[in-house]
């Protein structure tokens, strides 16, 4: 008899039912992307508000992205303990608050503070999106909805430039630049209300009666056969709560697997570092080589654009080649293709080509990436896997554009920075070769192949901690 976990599992996608969490889900999603591509493109006219040095610019970007990892451990871990329903409108709610609060600020200083704690909303977006778009999507098409998830990225990324490039002309233009973005915000949270707790979570924590009813009403509402199925028992929980229970996240996050873990973080981190360098600075590097606000937000914007017809080729990729052969390719061709730009930089045209041709390869990468390694933890560690992943990139790149600003483009200059960058790429591809497995049509919660050093972290194991 099949548990309830493989009756969701082996449902069939309906625009209507699975399709409304995906497109809930991608929404924010896109205001993630938004946020981020807003800290490049708030570093001019806050440079000029305020008189920052380049240093100080690269600040902005930092105190949001520090912010944004510490809310993935956090909320990854939230969401593996209270549900994915509950972290998935409150970690919207607070990133719209404190971005409006942003807008207010009457100090450099306490813009990046109320930055940071709009970050901290904003980083719980990502692991708790995807864990709940995971366990509500049929394991058949699982890669691909994953994958289209992407799109909101370049959609969020594009539209934020569209927007901020519309407001260069107004005063006191980057405050207008944050208001914007966060009303959409505080509708999303309303409309987030309506969305099903991931009866995979409700089964793992013992909630059967609540996860029958969603299963149940699953099963009606996609037309599926109705069949009988089990709800397993849990395992009985004796996690820590409180400030323990994101240190013993990243325990078990480790214990499951030491090769898959340190796999996805390095891919995680040396990615997520060559775009954010690139999103974070590409406006102040196309000013610092003579063009206006209006044409270095435009090519910056259309880096993202490209992106867009990008990820839906990787939603069709990533199933036919899989995942691990997407990100091996792509990622050192998007690498090389920004290390191109920089060496043409004082050639227009050849710069604004090599940079779609990065903005196109990268987002190939990324949306690949999200659903690999999203699908390499089993359902008790999706959200905080994912969170601690995303977290330790995000440590990484929130200290990036400030590195990047006040040391590595003044002295070793653009095509240098950006080799050593592909580099990291090459190395952290090539560690995923052989550390980490396939995961192209596994079931969720199937073992990974077997490799040396990794081993299952089921469910029901003795002696497993359930989050």
């Amino acid at each position: 008899m099949k548990t309830g976990d493989q009756i969701v599992q082996d449902l069939p996608w309906r625009w209507g039912v699975q399709g409304k969490i995906f497109i809930i889900g991608g929404l924010g999603y896109l205001f993630d992307a938004y946020d981020i591509a807003l800290n490049g493109f708030l570093m001019p006219p806050l440079g000029g508000h305020f008189h920052l040095t380049l240093s100080q610019r690269g600040l902005v970007a930092t105190a949001n992205l520090v912010g944004m990892a510490v809310g993935a451990v956090a909320w990854g871990a939230v969401a593996d303990r209270i549900g994915r329903k509950k972290a998935f409108s409150v970690t919207l709610l607070i990133f719209a608050l404190f971005s409006v609060l942003s807008a207010l600020s009457p100090s450099y200083w306490v813009f990046l503070l109320l930055r940071f704690v709009a970050g901290v909303g904003l980083g719980g977006c990502i692991p708790v999106d995807y864990a709940l778009v995971a366990e509500f999507s049929p394991k058949k098409y699982r890669g691909r909805v994953l994958t289209a998830l992407d799109v909101w990225w370049p959609i969020g990324v594009t539209l934020c430039g569209l927007v901020s490039t519309a407001m260069l002309t107004l005063d006191n233009n980057w405050r207008w630049m944050l208001t914007t973005m966060s009303v959409p915000a505080l509708l999303l949270f309303w409309v987030r209300r309506g969305v099903p707790e991931s009866p995979i979570f409700l089964s793992k924590k013992g909630r059967e009666a609540e996860a029958r009813i969603v299963i149940d009403d699953l099963v009606a509402r996609t037309g599926a056969p109705v069949e009988p199925y089990v709800i397993p028992a849990p395992v009985e929980d004796h996690k820590a709560r409180g400030p323990r229970a994101a240190l013993e996240q990243l325990r078990d996050v480790w214990k499951f697997s030491p090769r898959v873990t340190s796999a996805a973080w390095l891919l995680f981190a040396t990615v997520m570092l060559v775009y954010y360098a690139a999103l974070s600075w590409m406006p102040s590097i196309l000013e610092e080589q003579g063009l206006g606000d209006r044409v270095a937000f435009m090519s910056t914007t259309l880096m993202s654009g490209v992106g867009i017809l990008a990820v839906l080729a990787s939603t069709v990729l990533v199933d036919m080649v899989g995942r691990k052969w997407l990100i091996g390719v792509t990622a050192p061709l998007a690498s090389l293709a920004l290390v191109a730009f920089a060496e043409v930089l004082h050639m227009p045209t050849g710069a604004v080509v090599a940079l779609a041709v990065f903005g196109f390869l990268m987002q190939l990468t990324i949306p690949a990436m999200y659903a690999y390694v999203s699908e390499l933890y089993p359902t008790v560690l999706r959200a905080s896997g994912f969170g601690w992943a995303s977290s330790f990139s995000r440590v990484l790149t929130g200290f990036a554009p400030l590195l990047f600003g006040s040391v590595m483009w003044p002295l070793l200059g653009l095509p240098l920075t950006f080799a050593v960058l592909a580099l990291a790429v090459v190395g952290s591809v090539g560690w995923m070769a052989v550390a980490a497995p396939e995961t192209r049509g596994r079931a969720l919660d199937d073992s990974p192949e077997v490799i040396p050093g990794t081993r299952r972290a089921p469910a029901q194991a003795p002696g497993q901690a359930v989050l």
